[in-house]
């Protein structure tokens, strides 16, 4: 199994939309153009961020094999494939064609509410069906159940695929533990963009980000500052996002990054039901800071 190097800064690149609710792929293909000219270290397919439960599965086949396509081996291709139904998962493991994609990101089942013990049988699923390396992703907001820093490190230690967790519980006290304590190859990834500087600080290797889609030359820069010690530096343009940070989730993810995204020319403001398009009093105020920031 190849290691995947998750250091620095990973896109959860949204999809676009037309104004007739189809996948805009013009659009996309200048996203990753967009960011792959802006020193993104790594791209998320399909994750969260991607609205991908509102795609068809035929939509969600159609966009990976665009994706593996345009990126061409350019930067690593992590693809979110998940569910909280571990059959399902196990069959798409198997039966997708995943060439291409250098490792799966895949969530703590959602709505279930499984136990610490379902979540490590879950993954444990997973990990023997996947062919490929596996990034787990703790997102209680999202799940509606945290996965303990203890099922997360033994998860870690008992299958040499799971080589990393995107960890979004919000809980520095968790992640510390798992830094503490994970093997020597085990990464730990930032799954919130707004904690992503004192998380380095304590041992993670970088960032799944939203904001990046936006600004992914200078998010980089902060990530890479802060991974090279120079803090001082760093947290410069970390407060230079403060307003954001908060901003871009007010009215849900992602609709938020869409509402910059779209000020700034690339995208429609375009979500699918049940998501909307920010309020336009978040919008303008987006906007706003866009046009003020300085870095």
């Amino acid at each position: 199994m190849r290691h995947v190097n998750l250091t620095g800064m990973g896109i959860a690149l949204i999809t676009p939309f037309r104004k007739n609710g189809e996948v805009d792929y013009p659009a996309l293909s200048r996203l990753v153009d967009f960011q792959l000219q802006n020193d993104t270290d790594y791209l998320v397919v399909l994750g969260t961020t991607a609205e991908t439960p509102t795609l068809t599965a035929s939509e969600l086949k159609e966009i990976t094999r665009f994706m593996v396509e345009k990126i061409n081996h350019r930067v690593p291709v992590v693809l979110g494939l998940g569910g909280n139904n571990t059959k399902t998962v196990v069959e798409r493991l198997k039966t997708e064609n995943l060439e291409g994609v250098d490792a799966i990101l895949s969530a703590v089942p959602y709505y279930n509410k499984p136990s610490q013990e379902g979540i490590y049988q879950h993954y444990k699923a997973i990990a023997q069906a996947a062919s490929l390396p596996v990034v787990l992703y703790n997102v209680p907001g999202r799940t509606g159940v945290n996965m303990t820093a203890e099922t997360t490190l033994r998860l870690a230690h008992d299958f040499d695929n799971v080589i990393a967790i995107k960890e979004a519980s919000g809980n520095l006290a968790q992640i510390s533990t798992i830094i503490k304590y994970k093997p020597n190859d085990f990464q730990v990834v930032s799954g919130d963009d707004a904690i992503t500087f004192p998380m380095i600080a304590l041992g993670a290797v970088g960032v799944i980000s939203v904001i990046g889609n936006a600004f992914p030359k200078e998010f980089s820069r902060m990530i890479h500052l802060t991974l090279s010690g120079d803090y001082a530096n760093a947290l410069r343009f970390h407060q230079n996002f403060l307003e954001l940070y908060e901003l871009l989730f007010i009215d849900g993810s992602p609709a938020g990054i869409k509402s910059a995204l779209h000020s700034m020319g690339y995208i429609e403001n375009e979500l699918r039901l049940p998501l909307v398009p920010a309020r336009i009093t978040t919008y303008e105020k987006i906007r706003s800071i866009l046009q003020e920031l300085k870095f």
